[in-house]
């Protein structure tokens, strides 16, 4: 029998290929709580967060005969993650569209009603005025500021997930660090 917890990603996902669910599942329990934290660092909320994560363990699963074993799992399933993220937003942005169309009455069905806020940690307000200034940041200095000082990726990790350049992951950071600065003057 083999010990799961002894194998490298790249071995747990060549297990998983061959039908070892269980592989995957080792997979799972060693990623799963960073991509959470990832999601609901995007998302803003535990319940769409756990939505994010799931949805990303699927796809990664449907996906994992495209994964390279030689690349760090993590920054692959953190790809996929932050995808998701985005296209939940995108989601939620055409759904209020659609809201303002329709007349009043109906537009309270179609509504979103998810408020956007940590609630695991609505006790620590300085946490929530950060998080909450995060969420404000462009998309893009929005991520590199996420993967780098929430998720502790490096910088050439957080170029890889984002598929930019290193030295456009280092001006990213910077910029994002110096806007957060400015909303949190405000």
């Amino acid at each position: 029998m083999i010990d799961l917890a002894g194998c490298s990603d790249g071995e747990l996902a060549a297990l998983a290929l061959g039908g070892r669910q269980t592989a995957y599942g080792e997979l799972m329990r060693r990623h799963r709580e960073a991509i959470f934290r990832l999601a609901r660092s995007h998302t803003g909320d535990d319940d769409t967060a756990l939505e994010v994560t799931q949805q990303s363990f699927i796809s990664a699963f449907a996906a994992l005969r495209s994964y390279d074993p030689q690349r760090p799992f993590r920054t692959w399933i953190s790809r996929i993650a932050i995808n998701k993220s985005r296209d939940l937003a995108r989601r939620r942005m055409v759904r209020r569209a659609f809201a303002f169309a329709l007349p009043l009455e109906d537009a309270r069905d179609v509504a979103d009603g998810h408020v956007l806020a940590d609630a695991a940690l609505a006790d620590r307000e300085e946490l929530n005025h950060t998080m909450a200034a995060i969420a404000t940041l462009p998309t893009r200095l929005k991520e590199v500021l996420l993967l780098r000082t929430i998720e502790g990726l490096s910088q050439s990790e957080a170029a890889e997930v984002l598929e930019i350049s290193e030295k456009a992951a280092e001006t990213r950071l910077y910029r994002a660090r110096m806007k957060l600065q400015e909303i949190l003057r405000a």
